[in-house]
């Protein structure tokens, strides 16, 4: 609903209506149903109101009330937002249309949302197989004694003289008929009609032919709108040298991460795209990087200098979420379906935080589009980095994400370098992939001094899922190839410069993990000697991180680029453990010193 509403200009008020089905069991136990309450007046979800319907049958698949819920009634968790709630005898048509009518009303005067709660029963049960009175008993013993809903009200109907016995009869014989008319009608229709669409219109993307480069003049004007403010705008004395010292970077280099990152948001805009980016201290940015909204110091307003790049840009929204993962992943999903033209991103404070929103990964980014052919391009931006915060700060469950891979399903990505990301989010955008983007996004990496690009990297240039070693001048004396993906890139250039191996070890960067980049990669490994020794190095525990995917498909797939060529690769890693990292800093530090060692070890 949100998304349909943002695509409407030139219209007052709230005028998509979202209906949301619940039932009793869930609507009182599921967290995310609180969760989703609780965005229903916050900026980056509302919609005006939604209303509630709770089919309230009074039973959890075999759970009676009194051990689903602590509440007295199964809607009292909507009591946190003062949402109205009606409690409705779905045995009364009547009451149920009018109090619909008066839910609508209500939301359409005060744009709230509001909850019905119609009091009724399931017949049968959960299934073919189930039979409910195995658990409920007394309370199936009572329904079998009653009538259905339809004699109820038609017996109430003629009783009151509204209708005779003839008119019920003639009713019910129309329903029928129309019934076994359409049902004949689907089971002769050859084909589909191509009228009836289950998913949203996909429009066509550029293609693979569309650069993702930008002119000098397009950086320009994103550089101007972070140092233009309105009269009178107080910015943050500690701010205001960031923002300079970005705007100096994109005409003079060196360009940042996040730098790169608004680039890539400001050229889409001025391309007429729209843009979202929403998740946990999005605003600022968790490590204090992006500053897409600037707030005066004084009034506390706030500035989106994106929003004031040229009057016939795209629209561009940022916000901070409420602290929430399984309801907000799951909203920015939903907009990216509803809005497939727009660059949908949703962001963690830390990848590790991407838990909560488990059934999000699994049941709609990762398969989707295998079981409705409903198509999404959200990207997932999940900062992750080993440099010794803690288990819970540290992963972003690299191995999680690829163990949903297959058919094509999403990409997950990992970029080393400022222009990477940049190119990857604009190839997101123009090329034709209506699919999800995992990005594992860097936190120490954001401030590198290795970590950055010049502005020639954005006006030329494009996406590498594989980016080879430029210090190599003679191929053939290389000794050892690294191979790798992110931050530890730059940990490996660091160490082999340190052992003095420059020009005999090779590494090369695997910035797109899934599809694999065996093409680019065998491109890669072709001006090396065959016999090179080649070691995957990576972050991670060895249980953990991309290393057990590659080691299973990257070989077949790189043989299929060079034949007779057989890709054989040794691990580097952290030692296999149950927990993403261990929680000494000191141990880490002894750690990191191990797996340098052993990258450049004979």
């Amino acid at each position: 609903a949100r998304a349909k509403l943002d695509q409407l200009t030139g219209v007052d008020g709230y005028p998509v209506l979202p209906i949301l089905l619940h039932g009793d069991a869930s609507f009182a136990g599921q967290g995310v149903v609180y969760e989703t309450l609780q965005m229903s007046q916050l900026r980056p979800y509302k919609t005006g109101g939604t209303i509630h319907v709770v089919v309230n049958n009074q039973v959890g698949f075999t759970t009676a009330p009194l051990d689903s819920r602590t509440s007295v009634y199964c809607t009292d968790v909507a009591k946190t937002i003062q949402a109205p709630i009606f409690h409705i005898n779905g045995d009364d048509p009547e009451a149920c249309a009018r109090i619909a009518q008066l839910a609508f009303q209500y939301r359409q005067r005060f744009n709230k949302d509001v909850v019905l709660d119609v009091v009724c029963y399931r017949r049968r049960g959960h299934n073919e197989g189930d039979d409910p009175s195995f658990t409920q008993p007394r309370m199936y013993d009572l329904i079998e004694q009653k009538r259905s809903v339809r004699k109820l009200y038609t017996e109430a109907l003629i009783g009151r003289g509204d209708i005779s016995t003839e008119d019920a009869e003639a009713v019910l014989t129309r329903f029928r008929d129309g019934l076994e008319s359409v049902f004949k009608q689907a089971r002769e229709e050859p084909e589909e009609d191509d009228g009836y669409r289950r998913v949203p219109y996909y429009p066509p993307k550029l293609g693979k032919t569309q650069g993702t480069t930008i002119t000098a003049e397009t950086m320009a004007k994103v550089a101007r709108a972070h140092v233009t403010f309105p009269e009178g705008f107080a910015v943050h004395s500690k701010v205001l040298p960031q923002l300079q010292r970005r705007a100096d970077g994109i005409t003079n280099g060196p360009i940042d991460w996040a730098t790169a990152e608004l680039l890539a948001f400001g050229s889409l805009l001025l391309e007429g795209r729209p843009v979202r980016l929403v998740g946990q201290d999005t605003r600022r940015g968790t490590f204090v990087q992006r500053f897409a909204a600037v707030i005066d110091r004084n009034t506390a307003e706030s500035y989106v200098p994106l929003n004031h790049l040229a009057p016939d840009q795209g629209t561009f929204q940022v916000y901070d979420s409420l602290l929430s993962e399984y309801a907000a992943m799951g909203f920015e999903y939903g907009y990216s379906v509803a809005a497939p033209d727009a660059l949908v991103c949703w962001e963690a404070q830390f990848g590790d935080f991407a838990n909560g929103a488990q059934t999000i990964a699994d049941e709609f980014i990762a398969s989707g589009n295998a079981k409705w052919t409903q198509k999404s391009g959200v990207v997932l931006l999940l900062p992750h980095g080993y440099e010794g915060q803690g288990p819970d700060h540290s992963s972003a469950r690299i191995e999680r994400w690829l163990q949903l891979c297959h058919e094509g399903a999403l990409a997950v990505c990992q970029p080393s370098t400022p222009a990477s990301y940049f190119h990857l989010l604009r190839t997101h955008a123009y090329v034709n992939w209506h699919r999800p983007v995992v990005i594992a996004t860097p936190k120490s990496m954001l401030r590198g001094k290795q970590a950055v690009s010049q502005p020639s990297d954005f006006t030329r240039g494009r996406w590498e899922p594989a980016i080879g070693d430029p210090t190599i001048s003679d191929p053939s004396q290389v000794r050892r190839i690294l191979l790798c993906s992110g931050k530890i890139r730059w940990d490996l250039t660091t160490a082999r410069a340190e052992a003095g191996l420059d020009g005999q070890v090779a590494i090369i960067s695997l910035e797109r993990l899934y599809p694999l980049p065996a093409k680019e990669l065998a491109a890669q490994l072709a001006a090396y000697p065959k016999d090179a020794d080649i070691r995957f190095v990576q972050d991670e525990p060895e249980n953990q991180g991309p290393w057990w995917f590659l080691e299973l498909h990257l070989p077949d797939a790189v043989a299929a680029f060079l034949p007779g060529y057989r890709l054989k690769m040794k691990s580097v890693a952290r030692p296999a453990a149950s927990a993403p990292s261990v929680g000494s800093l000191k141990i880490h530090r002894l750690q990191q010193e191990d797996l340098l060692e052993r990258a450049f070890a004979d």
